[in-house]
């Protein structure tokens, strides 16, 4: 069981809140981490791996002129999956990753470059992760980073007023 999964599942229940996953490179790793969670039916609403572009828009809402100008690999990308899937699964929370895990690069991104979201009714964050090693330690680092985020950034809020954040993650006035 993954601790990271352990701790945003008792953050979760502790705030009464729902979480939902928007995958591309972990290709449904970080779902499969919160489920693997006694407990996680209480919390977990589903997940939605969307590793096609077409994907990305159809189900989850991606702009597909966004994917058009940026591509995939992109904090925006990120941004409106979390986002996406937050609304369409019906969650408190919503997780993305997408990024490249290689073994080439891909629309110009290096191996390693990833980007993680997560959107909460206070707003949207995101990071953008630089990660080296092979396929399955990239796609762990970034299940193991989301997580992590997703449990900061519920903790930073435990008074639910809004906050802003920008495309780097720095909250703005």
């Amino acid at each position: 069981m993954h601790v990271g999964a352990t701790s945003l599942i008792a953050a979760l229940v502790e705030r009464g809140m729902t979480v939902a996953t928007a995958e591309s490179l972990t290709g449904g790793a970080l779902c499969s981490a919160l489920v693997s969670v006694p407990g996680a039916s209480a919390v977990v609403r589903g997940g939605v791996v969307a590793y096609a572009a077409e994907v990305k828009s159809t189900v989850l809402g991606v702009p597909a002129e966004l994917v058009a100008q940026v591509g995939t690999i992109d904090a925006r990308v990120a941004r409106a999956m979390a986002e996406g899937v937050r609304a369409r699964l019906g969650a408190d929370v919503g997780l993305a990753t997408t990024g490249n895990a290689g073994p080439v690069a891909t629309e110009g991104k290096p191996v390693g470059r990833v980007h993680v979201a997560v959107a909460t009714r206070n707003g949207t964050r995101d990071w953008r992760l630089d990660l080296a090693g092979d396929r399955d330690t990239i796609r762990q680092e970034t299940v193991a980073s989301c997580l992590s985020h997703a449990v900061a950034t519920l903790t930073s809020e435990p008074d639910g007023r809004r906050k802003n954040f920008g495309p780097s993650g720095v909250e703005q006035e």
